[in-house]
């Protein structure tokens, strides 16, 4: 251990003084994730702790993609250390069952039963609303968390569900399977409807480099014009796959759907299922089925 006076990781009490709700503190500073504490919320106590900074932005990672492969959350910045205690976290957390029916189901299944826990949904959540991005999708259900990690090069602001497939990767980050979605970040080529296309072959070569174990194979399994809720979008799929010792998966499914919701930057929406769990491919349409732009 460290001689550091600072608190490890984890939940603590609000700082901002909200009775019953407890915040994320990353080792570093506050986040904005909260959670109602109770049964399955290990909260710690740490009188150090000094409340949020004001207004100070996340870190926005934007522009040309990195080069070399790494993790599927090489992304993360400091994710190896949430991966070092997450183990931690996970001991406190109570165990979650299966709930729901149809293609939620099979998430709930296996998410819950493999995945250490993370920030949930408040009770009766259906879908979420990414107000930045200016869409909505569904909620997959118990098992999948709330998004607690932080920033992706290809958005400004990051919203959506995710569980860990993998703790702990060869290069000490964690596997997820996720569905986030985002205002897309500069660089990427947008310049009007026009260039829906070509900005989701750049997103989808961006997240290719960064996000997953190389080297990789790629098969585009859709790359098509689309309409959602009335607005002009366009889809990419495709199906990775790797060998590279120390994964649990050799493969992912991924899609990324690019909507032109009318304003300054279009909305991504960024699905990812590793093989390891390609029974819930199914989530994929499930939620490019059910996406709706707000007003």
């Amino acid at each position: 251990m460290t001689g550091s006076t600072t608190p490890p990781p984890g939940w603590y009490p609000d700082p901002d003084g909200a009775p019953g709700q407890a915040r994320w503190w990353n080792g570093g500073g506050w986040s904005d994730v909260t959670t109602p504490t109770g049964p399955g919320v290990a909260v710690g106590a740490s009188p150090v702790l000094a409340p949020p900074g004001p207004g100070k932005p996340p870190e926005v990672l934007t522009g040309t993609p990195v080069t070399g492969g790494g993790g599927r959350a090489a992304w993360v910045m400091g994710l190896s250390v949430l991966g070092l205690v997450v183990a931690v976290v996970a001991a406190f957390l109570v165990s979650r069952g299966a709930a729901g029916n149809g293609t939620a189901t099979g998430a709930t299944s296996s998410a819950s039963r493999e995945s250490p826990a993370g920030p949930t949904f408040a009770p009766g959540t259906v879908r979420i609303i990414d107000r930045e991005a200016g869409i909505s999708y569904p909620y997959l259900g118990e098992g999948w968390y709330e998004w607690a990690l932080q920033q992706q090069y290809e958005v400004t602001s990051v919203a959506g569900q995710y569980f860990t497939t993998q703790e702990l990767t060869p290069d000490a980050t964690m596997f997820i399977a996720q569905c986030t979605s985002g205002p897309v970040a500069p660089d990427y080529g947008w310049a009007g409807p026009p260039t829906l296309g070509t900005t989701a072959s750049t997103l989808a070569d961006s997240v290719r480099v960064n996000y997953y174990p190389g080297p990789n194979e790629r098969r585009v399994v859709r790359d098509e014009e689309r309409t959602v809720d009335g607005h002009a979008a366009h889809l990419f799929e495709f199906q990775l796959s790797w060998h590279v010792p120390g994964y649990d998966a050799t493969g992912e499914r991924a899609a990324l759907l690019l909507i032109d919701t009318g304003r300054a930057a279009p909305a991504l929406l960024y699905v990812s299922i590793p093989n390891t769990h390609a029974e819930l491919y199914g989530v994929i349409d499930r939620i490019l089925g059910d996406v709706e732009v707000l007003d």
